[in-house]
């Protein structure tokens, strides 16, 4: 095993920002901004006392869990979580994610697995206290094009997108809640793409079979999401809750009311925070004047205020305040919280002790203390989810051969092959342009000297041209190793091809590929051997080898 600082990557590979890494590394600074600090068990006692206050009505969120978590692909451990959290002194350790086809990315699943790890921790450190895994689905977005595909690598290590497009095509329109959408014949023909695209092991019959059954036609994204996330995850009790459901929404009612009745106060709130956070940091997200979606005609619309009345984005429908209010407090249903009130919600749901989440989510959290305080609703500990890389074999091949150490691979891989070329080559460019480079400036610095003496008015054409001769050498520098780099191809690809899946696009595997893709190589049972080694302490970027 092998832990790489987040400060060491490549911020735009994994969405990292100097917000994430002083809340990972140091806390203080950011105190203002975040109200627990996840390494300090009085944080996890402040969160408890309040959740403990009673604003959550466990008794319908148990009957609504019972009733989403009743597909037959559930463990027993997990009804029994679920019973657990109808009663007082049990806390729920949350996660969430988008319905990605066939589990989304890697990161979907670390997510999980850090949450099932971080419920058995809490556990044994809170004696006599019940703390569950739970998976917020977020289903009911309806940009179907962030969820509709997963990415593998080809032949060549590189990322190739698989999709599903209902009917073959890429709806024009908007779908509406893209969990509750209904998967048609053409799943099948997705999943035959994905196993034409996947090298040939053992593994791939039973792998397909798995996927079939659980993305079949009839099937939604929410149903299906669950289910695969319960096949990679099985027997460690962790419940699914989809939000989408008119129980839970008229549990929510008032927050939506009060959004409809007082905007635009929490986004103003929300900006107030953001204008702090910008003096040092950034500000993840932008509140909209209101923080509410309309499901209408099959779409899901934003609301927008007008002088007298209210439009759904990107449509003529209008409504009047009145109207809106009515929806709120009879159908709430018909509404749906943008990524501001999101977490509202899933705490005004949930007895949430802890949110686990990634850097850009962790941002988003710090603009939203005064809302929590507004509402009287005690705040999640926020704790990082588990991030890592999986290494394989050709890449450890290619470390030992060349001498090459792993953080390598997750910079410049343009450096990395240019170090392997001029290890093998038998003209050594770097020693040889040092030469060069040496010795034309030492003659450079004679030159100066003289015409120094002769007229210093000409030290200025000297600086010119000691200026563009280094451009030059630098130019002629870039063209040789290009040339070195063309007669050395096979080495250059070996190293290329090894770090693409460490490095696919430019991005973290883990944001990129899905578990699919690894579970095709190593097995179904690659959930499981990962929970069994992820370690979510180290708050590091973890390196393993399946």
């Amino acid at each position: 095993m092998e832990w790489i600082d987040y400060r060491t990557l490549p911020p735009a590979a994994g969405g990292f920002s100097e917000l994430f890494f002083d809340y990972v590394y140091e806390y203080e600074r950011v105190r203002q901004f975040f109200p627990s600090n996840f390494r300090e068990n009085d944080s996890f006692e402040s969160v408890i006392k309040g959740i403990d206050g009673g604003h959550v009505d466990r008794r319908t969120l148990g009957e609504v869990l019972t009733e989403q978590n009743s597909t037959g692909a559930e463990s027993p451990r997990t009804g029994e979580n679920i019973r657990l959290l109808g009663k007082e002194g049990t806390y729920a350790v949350v996660t969430g994610q988008q319905v990605g086809l066939f589990g989304g990315p890697l990161y979907t699943l670390y997510k999980a697995i850090t949450a099932i790890a971080l419920a058995q921790k809490l556990t044994m450190k809170f004696p006599g206290k019940n703390f569950v895994p739970v998976f917020w689905i977020e289903g009911e977005d309806h940009d179907f094009q962030e969820m509709n595909h997963i990415s593998v690598l080809d032949q060549e290590n590189l990322p190739l997108r698989i999709e599903y497009l209902p009917g073959g095509i890429m709806p024009e329109k908007n779908v509406g809640a893209v969990g509750e959408m209904v998967f048609d014949e053409t799943i099948r023909t997705t999943i035959d793409r994905l196993e034409s695209s996947l090298a040939r092991t053992e593994y791939t019959p039973p792998l397909v079979a798995a996927l079939r059954e659980c993305y079949a036609p009839g099937a939604t994204f929410n149903r299906a999401f669950q289910a695969w996330l319960n096949r990679m995850l099985p027997g460690t009790g962790l419940v699914f809750l989809t939000p989408n459901h008119p129980r839970l929404k008229k549990l929510l009612s008032p927050l939506f009311t009060r959004e409809l009745q007082e905007f635009p106060r929490f986004s103003q709130m929300v900006i107030s925070r953001s204008a702090e956070l910008e003096r040092r940091y950034h500000a993840q997200v932008k509140p909209k004047s209101i923080n509410l979606f309309l499901f209408h005609k099959g779409g899901r619309y934003l609301i927008e205020p007008r002088e007298s009345d209210f439009s759904l984005k990107g449509t003529r429908a209008f409504f009047t305040k009145e109207q809106l209010l009515q929806i709120a407090a009879e159908t709430p249903e018909q509404l749906s919280p943008n990524v501001v009130l999101r977490p509202l919600c899933q705490d005004i749901l949930l007895p949430t002790i802890s949110y686990v989440g990634g850097p850009s989510e962790i941002a988003y959290h710090a603009q939203l203390q005064p809302l929590y305080e507004d509402l009287g609703i005690p705040q999640p500990v926020i704790y990082p989810r588990a991030s890592l890389s999986l290494v394989q074999t050709n890449l450890l091949r290619a470390m030992e051969k060349y001498g090459l150490e792993l953080p390598e691979f997750l910079g410049d891989i343009g450096k990395v092959t240019a170090k392997v070329v001029e290890q093998i080559s038998e003209i050594k460019l770097d020693a040889l342009f040092a030469n060069v480079t040496k010795t034309l400036h030492e003659g450079l610095g004679e030159l100066k000297f003289g015409l120094n003496e002769i007229d210093p008015t000409l030290l200025g054409a000297l600086e010119s041209v000691s200026s563009k001769i280094d451009v030059n050498i630098g130019v002629l520098r870039e063209k040789s190793v290009a040339a070195q780099k063309r007669r050395n191809e096979t080495a250059v690809r070996q190293i290329e091809k090894a770090a693409s899946g460490l490095l696919p696009a430019g991005s973290l595997q883990e944001r990129v590929l899905s578990p699919v893709y690894y579970m095709n190589k190593y097995g179904e049972g690659l959930g499981a051997w990962l929970a069994d080694r992820i370690d979510i302490t180290g708050f590091k970027h973890q390196i393993l080898q399946p």
